[in-house]
């Protein structure tokens, strides 16, 4: 056995092969938590610029109306979570960015009890991501500028008792690393 052999084995021995992550229709093979829903939102471009769709009663993506809307940005490499919400799913459209989604499903009688999931948002693919009530969620920049998005969640903010719970991004209770980001 050669050198150059010897190396290559000890190395490709080392080596982790990377898992599948799209289908052969370049669907995302991820899965999903129970109750999570992915719509990929057009966006129409032409010479002078574009126009997404943000929402459409018609896509039935998701059982609950309209009810509330606001913006969010997130700067680069920063965390928004851990957080959770007892009344209401968000449901979010990214516009501008990067952004990963990780959720946690906690929910003791969900076929999902347990397990991690990932969805990742870009400008490049937009697509709406819901996340049900009781799965903690955060939200990351993986991108070079600010993440913009819309959250349309199922029931207006309460500001006198909002639906939100806080962990912190490096929480043991949580079976997942940031590596590092900043945020809370």
């Amino acid at each position: 056995m050669t050198v150059t052999q010897s190396l290559l084995a000890r190395t490709l021995e080392a080596a982790v092969q990377d898992r599948q992550t799209v289908d052969t229709m370049s669907r995302d093979t991820g899965a999903l938590l129970d109750g999570v829903r992915v719509w990929d939102v057009p966006t129409h471009i032409d010479e002078r610029g574009s126009v997404t769709e943000m929402f459409n009663p018609a896509w039935n993506w998701h059982p609950d109306p309209l009810v509330f809307a606001y913006c969010f940005t997130i700067r680069p490499g920063i965390v928004k979570g851990w957080n959770l919400h007892k009344l209401h799913d968000d449901r979010y459209c990214l516009l501008q960015g990067e952004m990963e989604v990780i959720m946690y499903d906690v929910r003791e009688e969900s076929p999902t009890f347990g397990r991690i999931s990932r969805v990742v948002l870009s400008e490049q693919g937009r697509r709406h991501v819901s996340v049900p009530k009781f799965v903690w969620h955060a939200d990351r920049n993986i991108g070079t500028k600010d993440v913009i998005a819309v959250n349309f969640p199922t029931l207006p903010y309460d500001h006198a008792s909002p639906d939100k719970y806080r962990l912190p991004i490096d929480t043991p209770l949580i079976p997942h690393s940031f590596d590092g980001a900043r945020g809370w």
